[in-house]
């Protein structure tokens, strides 16, 4: 675990972009596509106040969960979305990614382009290291899969440093400590080279090859993932769908490959990829307790309760539970990742009756409109001060900084504001509401923690939602969530009688109790001195 919230860490802070939006408000077409069937809770035997118990206890502990969607016999029994976040808005998936990953290694060796018995070195001759070991040479795809590559530390970070634009030259050059198959280290970088495994194989990114076997028959549209240097899909992370597209991928694994009357995966594969093939080491903790020592297969880890999952950081997750015939997907940006786990199945799992139980008579309305009115909280104070007046629409020269930001402004309307700023790339803006959500697009990073030679999505806008309120007469707060990501920023105006400072905080800095890196810049209005 250590490994692997070491990679969370690295990744997680790569991937949060401080991103500007637009001064107009993007119209959004309600994402059309063949959906899941819905059904009422009761019907298919889903007691509903387990799924509001879910509900108050994630909002209770204060998880930052974004979505919950709940599938049983095949059909939604209960969805629903913390305002700003929606059903069609993608989210990143972190290592959620993998299981789909490994879902293409399933298609190619279906398909006869290779199998997990495979030698990992025949597939990469010209990045071999001048002296390829014992291990290394045996290091078979099949360990690739399932985290036992026999690294005693996972190569992902030494494969994006230092302007690496070879991460498969990198990762056959780590040194390889144990004999493969036989130690559990978590490993983003052994997904990757399934990736680019099967990009060799079959001309195509992973993306791309799963269009036609995968996205195409389950209703996924706009799918995106995040890709190397050289053009590969990362594998292991930065895969972007729907709340309902990750319940597809999971009823599509509960239903053993097959959908709609076609299959798309072997059953045997499915058997192979949900089954332990290596225990993570426990150390001194109870695997009856924790989730992540439960085993893991390929590419997905064994839960509690006969169930597994495919799971990724800060909290997104595909749970499948055979035995209840239940799918259960989970977006979110959490520090506490068990919790969400522990909450599932403390109040899901029972409400999840025996096949064949109907509950009809618990009345749904409770979980209904709950499902329908949640949000996640806004601060919410004063909408207006004197000092909105005074500084509206006014530009703040900002002091030499390494943001390279130059001029500042807030302009204020009558239920929102424009904050917009000057740096060496040009114009950015956000737009915010008033204590309420206005939603716009981002135009450029500012965050300066984005991991290196890693193009996310080649992306010039991001969406974003954003709100502001005035927290004191001086002060104003505004939270801008990225709403096809896990993450959020504040930013914090505090002003004088001729200045402001602005200071920058990042919810990964928030969750995880550690300072924000970006200076808090300090500005003043034009002929103040210094």
């Amino acid at each position: 675990m250590t490994n692997r919230r070491l990679f969370l860490k690295q990744l997680g802070l790569g991937a949060v972009s401080l991103s500007m939006a637009t001064d107009a408000l993007a119209h959004y077409q309600p994402w059309r596509s063949g959906g899941l069937p819905r059904s009422r809770p009761g019907l298919q035997g889903v007691n509903p106040g387990g799924i509001l118990d879910f509900l108050t206890t994630v909002e209770t502990q204060k998880l930052n969960v974004h979505s919950l969607m709940v599938v049983r016999h095949g059909n939604v029994v209960a969805e629903g979305w913390w305002a700003p976040y929606a059903p069609d808005l993608k989210h990143t998936l972190y290592s959620l990614s993998k299981s789909f990953t490994s879902t293409a290694v399933g298609m190619a060796v279906a398909e006869g382009k290779l199998s997990v018995d495979d030698k990992v070195v025949s597939f990469f001759p010209n990045d071999l290291p001048a002296t390829v070991s014992d291990n290394l040479a045996a290091m078979r795809v099949q360990d690739l899969l399932t985290m036992s590559t026999g690294h005693d530390k996972e190569p992902t970070g030494a494969m994006r440093a230092n302007g690496n634009t070879n991460w498969p030259k990198v990762f056959l050059a780590h040194p390889v400590d144990h004999q493969p198959g036989t130690h559990f280290v978590y490993n983003s970088g052994a997904t990757y080279m399934l990736s680019n495994i099967v990009q060799k194989l079959t001309g195509q990114t992973v993306l791309n090859y799963l269009t036609p076997r995968l996205f195409g028959p389950l209703g996924i549209e706009g799918a995106d993932w995040e890709v190397d240097p050289a053009g590969v899909n990362t594998g292991g992370w930065g895969l972007r769908v729907r709340t309902e597209d990750i319940a597809k991928f999971g009823q599509l694994y509960l239903q053993k490959g097959a959908w709609k009357g076609k299959r798309l995966l072997p059953e045997s594969w499915v058997a192979d990829a949900t089954q332990s093939h290596i225990m993570q080491p426990a150390g001194d903790k109870s695997r009856d307790s924790s989730d992540w020592l439960q085993g893991y297969g390929y590419q997905f880890w064994r839960c509690r309760h006969d169930a597994y999952r495919g799971d990724g950081a800060f909290g997104q997750y595909c749970i499948v539970m055979p035995d209840k015939d239940a799918v259960i997907a989970i977006t979110s940006e959490t520090a506490n990742m068990p919790a969400v786990l522990n909450a599932v199945w403390e109040h899901i799992l029972p409400a999840l009756q025996s096949a064949g139980t109907s509950v009809a008579r618990s009345l749904p309305e409770p979980m209904t409109q709950k499902l329908k009115s949640l949000a996640l909280p806004l601060p919410v104070n004063n909408t207006a001060t004197p000092t909105m007046q005074k500084i509206s629409g006014k530009s703040f020269g900002i002091e030499p900084n390494s943001l390279n930001i130059d001029t500042a402004s807030l302009t204020f309307g009558k239920d929102g504001c424009l904050f917009n700023f000057h740096d060496d790339q040009g114009d950015h803006r956000v737009l915010c509401g008033l204590n309420r959500w206005r939603e716009g697009e981002t135009t450029v990073s500012v965050l300066p923690l984005k991991l290196v030679n890693t193009p996310v999505l080649n992306e010039t806008t991001v969406r974003v939602a954003g709100t502001g309120t005035w927290s004191d007469a001086n002060t104003f707060l505004m939270t801008w969530r990225f709403i096809e990501t896990a993450h959020y920023e504040t930013v914090t105006c505090r002003f004088t009688d001729d200045g402001v400072s602005i200071r920058f905080e990042n919810s990964l800095s928030i969750i995880g109790h550690a300072k924000d890196p970006r200076p808090v810049l300090q500005g003043r209005l034009p002929g103040t001195a210094h």
